[in-house]
């Protein structure tokens, strides 16, 4: 008996000390996930400044999505974002999600009330042909390689005007930071951002963009 306990008492400690590692785990994991979505959302509020806005959980504490109506006369009359998180919460499938799925993700689309004048999209290459971020027939654009700080994209273009407006804007702003995407699709009258959330960068990053891409004719 002595020594059946001398064998289970390690295991069942050990026992112990895995799962309150788990529990604990948990709630930081969920706090930091919050943390992410509440700064990502301020930012987007404060810079879009709706006068309507919807806020929903489709995901737990990994995905998140706002609807923000603008009722103002302007160039958009609605931004909608969607926040996708590593399951912080979650320590045991934590590191295969830090392999499949690598950083979390913010997508944001813009709602214009006119069409944009041209399809275009600088899109970092290590994204590019994958997933969402996927260009519908990438074949009917030129396509050439830009640095964009430390990254290099892709600018995918038709015409001369738009590939001078986007090599502009990286030009005027060297650093693209959290920003990984931006995209003009005027058949859908929309514009597309897409970033790696950070605390405290996606108002500065996402922001320059944004009053960009709005001032498109």
């Amino acid at each position: 008996m002595e020594a059946e306990n001398i064998i289970t008492q390690p295991a069942f400690l050990l026992f112990v000390a895995f799962s309150c590692a788990l529990t604990l785990g948990y709630y930081w994991g969920r706090r930091k996930n919050g943390r992410i979505v509440r700064a990502a959302f301020d930012d987007l509020v404060e810079l879009v400044k709706p006068e309507d806005q919807n806020f929903t959980n489709i995901g737990g504490a990994i995905g998140y999505h706002a609807n923000l109506f603008i009722k103002r006369k302007g160039p958009l009359h609605r931004v909608d974002a969607t926040i996708t998180l590593l399951p912080r919460h979650s320590w045991l499938y934590l590191p295969i999600s830090k392999l499949i799925r690598k950083y979390d993700r913010l997508f944001i689309t813009l709602y214009f009330e006119q069409q944009p004048p041209e399809e275009a999209h600088l899109i970092e290459v290590k994204h590019a042909g994958f997933g969402q971020r996927r260009i519908d027939q990438a074949q009917r654009f030129h396509r050439i390689e830009v640095n964009w700080g430390k990254h290099k994209f892709y600018l995918f273009h038709i015409g001369n005007e738009m590939r001078d407006r986007f090599l502009r804007y990286v030009n005027e702003h060297p650093d693209p930071g959290i920003v990984r995407h931006v995209a003009l699709v005027p058949r859908q009258k929309k514009g597309f951002i897409f970033a790696i959330p950070q605390i405290g960068r996606v108002g500065k990053d996402v922001a320059p963009v944004y009053d960009w891409l709005t001032t498109m004719k």
